[in-house]
């Protein structure tokens, strides 16, 4: 791979950052979109994963495009930005999100951001929260979700699903946590898994999000529209 020419830097939480007027113009755009906690969420999950970046040894670090992690890791939840045109009424959250981010891009104006990068942002955007699946993929995909679930869950438990990826020490996530608090997280995370149940509930069958239209949302049911239902529906005799 070609080694990516270093960009200048600032301090972010203790954290070495990109200093670029695109990661600036990206923070300023989670910050309009975004409530004080999915604000708040978007930028520990940048500044874990940007910590990692930071641990990796030189040859590693060098290859990987941190303004491309940074634009996909700052807007992975502009799909859960409801007072936005970002949220669609048809499209799972992940892909607003990634739609909003590769549009952003796009109107930058900036010709770095060829077919590649902006399919680097969208993929790592639109599998985020499968991290099963972009632990296989580019550094930049898997780093989206390794930052994310890192911020969420703290960097051991972490480490089960990214092994040795996951570098943040607890003196690192500590701070960043300090620097963006995250007060009521769990309802806010809840709130907004039931809100999205309830206005594209087709987008929720199907993943982790049902599992809380099951439990807080009257009248949520899954049955009927689940592949093992479809299954009974295709082979009825079967």
């Amino acid at each position: 791979m070609v080694a990516i020419a270093p960009l200048a830097t600032r301090l972010i939480a203790g954290i070495a950052v990109p200093n670029t007027a695109l990661i600036n113009d990206t923070i300023a755009l989670a910050r309009a979109s975004l409530p004080d906690n999915g604000y708040n969420h978007v930028m520990r999950a940048w500044l874990n994963g940007q910590a990692i970046i930071n641990h990796l040894p030189d040859h590693n670090r060098s290859v990987v495009n941190v303004e491309a992690f940074g634009v996909a890791t700052i807007l992975h939840d502009l799909g859960w930005a409801f007072n936005t045109t970002f949220v669609s009424t048809e499209n799972a959250f992940e892909i607003d999100g990634a739609h909003a981010a590769r549009d952003f891009l796009l109107k930058s104006g900036d010709t770095r951001w060829n077919k590649h990068r902006l399919q680097l942002v969208w993929d790592a955007i639109a599998i985020h929260a499968h991290a099963d699946i972009a632990k296989h993929k580019e550094i930049e995909v898997a780093l989206t979700s390794a930052g994310t679930l890192t911020e969420v869950t703290g960097p051991e438990i972490a480490k089960a699903q990214f092994g040795d990826l996951i570098t943040v020490n607890r003196t690192e996530w500590e701070g960043i946590l300090a620097a963006f608090p995250r007060p009521n997280f769990k309802a806010y995370l809840t709130e907004t898994s039931v809100h999205l149940c309830r206005i594209k509930p087709h987008t929720t069958y199907g993943n982790s999000l049902g599992d809380f239209g099951e439990r807080y949302l009257p009248g949520y049911n899954r049955t009927g529209n689940r592949i093992i239902d479809q299954l009974d529906l295709l082979f009825p005799d079967e």
